[in-house]
């Protein structure tokens, strides 16, 4: 048989070998550190024995299924050294992810002593260096294996593997795991590795199952790696818009209010108010759009037209029971329903449209409380909703400027390199989920696949992702931890408008559907608040800061000339505080520069007698003297055209 390595080079071999045979044969050196390999493009177990013609490429840790191979092998050593710590703690699943792996273990909460022990019990673990081993039982022995050790959510998994599943197991020494691998050949092989964190997780991740123990770690194949990658964690801390929102007194939460329910502090509520005004007016004023304003709340029936009682109704909030109440409403999951009726409020022609709909929308999601974060995901938040309702010749111009308008948003945010964009289409083997034929989502992917195309954006597509009425493009923004979060969506919708039963009057005199278009130009306010702290680790930019300006005065003398200046600020549409405390100037700055005010404006003797302010900024340090409508001129026209100051270190004691 002929083997095709990487580099083109090509091996000839009388016998079928195992992969790690090959490895050996090519460089004892890559047997020493290959984790996997790929054979033909598909990723396999370095015991995989080969028998006939292919393309083979040994995977090291270097390799991003390498280095998944050495963490999934880390996550069995994390479990072994679990159960001999715990006895009692019960097996689930333990996969790698992007960043580490994890493995949920159905057991009380471990405390960072418990980890910092399991840690210690893996590296005895390691210098045992076992070697794994892989063997397959039938359906009936393996669950009669797992039985008999006890681990009942083992089982589970293999009942609901398809009949024609391998049921494969990995042993290291007396441990043995349910695995379909791939896995290192010895746990000496696991060189760095740290257990970062523990939290709850909900098996298979419904809320009504029970709530089990994840304990999250990373591994590399150097210490240094797994050094470097640390201080990032440590690194991204600071700028975790949870624990900096919270320190900046922007949001907070309360037990006794509820999860995934913030309240909004001051600061946080001005800078939600400040991208509320910008988006309604940009939206009224320079993209033709009506605003409306309807309930948060309707009767069932409403979401039972539109199929969100079908096909979403575990995801609201429902108040009433329909086997004894009379009327049963429903907390609104989304504003679209409501907009139709407006639309359907009068007959419109052909001339009417396009129709713009834009509203600020208060929803409610009954989110699982394991995926409830900060500002991140909530159960009620606040998004800038809009439908178009347009015409089949005006569905391409009319996604391009919801396009447009997300990327004009984006940009001012400072957000627009930080971005992706995904079409997110239908599960063609999931059909029950969805509205319509395969022609229909076809058809309306095909378009979007074509305006995205046209616009030159790169993107990528998902099966699986789309709404259950039509398919959509995703903007997707990454947290400070690697996750995903979807920022803004635009969807094409066909199938509503049946639904619903709305029309307009085409130029023959006949009744015809509209095309909808479901979209948001910044997305939900909560969400995009989270990103920008983190984007700019709480230094906003000036135009959506809470507090623009701080007036410090140098004592108590010239507090009146202090209180000239804001009132002249204030007048001027400028967010201003003054600090009269009495303490030293240098203190004042400290606590100014410690709460991220873009500007401090230093007054004392001479700025009272010459009409002057002493501008220090977050973005120069001391920017010496300026008269007060020099600063007014300079700020207001930062403030109006959004400016994006480039941040500069500046010493503390400068």
């Amino acid at each position: 048989m002929k083997i095709t390595l990487k580099d083109g080079s090509v091996k000839e071999y009388a016998e079928a070998k195992s992969i790690y045979e090959i490895a050996l044969d090519i460089s004892e050196g890559l047997a020493r550190v290959a984790c996997a390999a790929e054979v033909d493009g598909k990723v396999v177990d370095l015991r995989t024995v080969v028998d006939s013609d292919c393309e083979l490429s040994i995977l090291t840790a270097n390799d991003k299924a390498g280095l998944a191979t050495l963490r999934h092998t880390t996550a069995h050593v994390m479990a072994e050294a679990v159960k001999r710590l715990f006895p009692d703690a019960k097996l689930t699943i333990g996969p790698s992810i992007d960043n580490g792996f994890y493995y949920d273990f159905d057991h009380a909460p471990f405390s960072r002593e418990d980890l910092d022990n399991i840690e210690a019990e893996m590296k005895k673990i390691i210098k045992e260096g076992a070697k794994l081993e892989k063997f397959t039982l039938s359906r009936e022995e393996a669950i009669k294996f797992m039985e008999e050790r006890q681990e009942p959510y083992k089982v589970e998994l293999i009942n609901d593997l398809p009949e024609d599943a391998e049921i494969s197991f990995y042993s290291q020494g007396d441990f043995v795991d349910l695995c379909a691998g791939p896995h290192l050949m010895s746990t000496k092989n696991i060189k760095a590795y740290k257990l970062i964190s523990s939290s709850g997780a909900y098996w298979r991740g419904k809320s009504e199952n029970a709530m089990l123990q994840r304990i999250y770690g990373t591994a590399f194949n150097k210490k240094e790696e797994l050094n470097e990658y640390l201080e990032y964690l440590e690194n991204i801390k600071l700028r975790d818009h949870n624990k900096l929102g919270r320190e900046m007194e922007i949001f907070t939460t309360v037990d006794v209010i509820g999860q995934g329910l913030p309240l909004l502090m001051p600061k946080g509520a001005k800078i939600i108010q400040t991208l509320q005004r910008w988006i309604e007016d940009e939206e009224d004023n320079n993209r033709g759009y009506v605003r409306t304003k309807t309930p948060l709340m309707a009767k069932s029936d409403l979401y039972k037209i539109s199929g969100h009682w079908d096909h979403y109704r575990d995801g609201m909030f429902v108040l009433g029971d329909e086997e004894k109440d009379k009327e049963v409403f429903a907390l609104r999951p989304m504003t679209c329903p409501f907009q139709y009726y407006v639309y359907k409020a009068s007959q419109k022609s052909y001339r009417d449209l396009p129709i713009r709909y834009g509203e600020t929308s208060t929803l409610f999601r009954n989110e699982d409380s394991g995926e409830m974060h900060g500002l991140t995901r909530v159960r009620q938040f606040t998004i800038s909703e809009g439908h178009l309702i347009v015409r089949p010749d005006q569905v391409n111009d009319e996604f391009k400027g919801c396009l447009e308008l997300a990327m004009y948003c984006l940009k001012t945010l400072g957000l627009d390199q930080d971005v992706t964009y995904r079409l997110s289409k239908w599960d063609p083997n999931n059909r029950e989920k969805y509205l319509g034929d395969d022609e229909y989502w076809n058809s309306t992917q095909g378009r979007i696949r074509e305006i995205l195309e046209e616009a030159n954006l790169p993107f990528y597509e998902a099966e699986g992702e789309a709404a259950f009425y039509g398919p959509k493009v995703d903007i997707q923004l990454k947290n400070v931890y690697g996750k995903e979060d979807t920022m803004i969506t635009i969807q094409l919708d066909n199938a509503i408008a049946e639904q619903f039963d709305m029309s307009y009057i085409d130029q023959n005199g006949d009744k015809v559907r509209p095309y909808i278009i479901h979209r948001t130009s910044m997305g939900c306010y909560e969400r995009t608040l989270a990103a920008l702290i983190e984007k700019y680790e709480g230094k906003l930019p000036t135009w959506m800061c809470p507090e623009q300006v701080r007036i410090l005065p140098i004592s108590e003398k010239y507090a009146d000339y202090a209180e000239k200046v804001r009132v002249e600020l204030k007048n001027n549409g400028v967010l201003v505080e003054v600090d009269n405390r009495s303490e030293k100037i240098g203190y004042k700055i400290r606590e100014a520069r410690k709460s991220r005010i873009p500007y401090m404006l230093v007054v004392g003797q001479q700025e009272e007698e010459q009409g002057l302010v002493s501008v220090r900024s977050r973005f120069a340090g001391d920017e010496g003297q300026k008269s007060l409508n020099e600063f007014i001129d300079q700020i207001c026209k930062e403030i109006r055209t959004k400016e994006i100051r480039k941040e500069e270190i500046v010493e503390e004691n400068k």
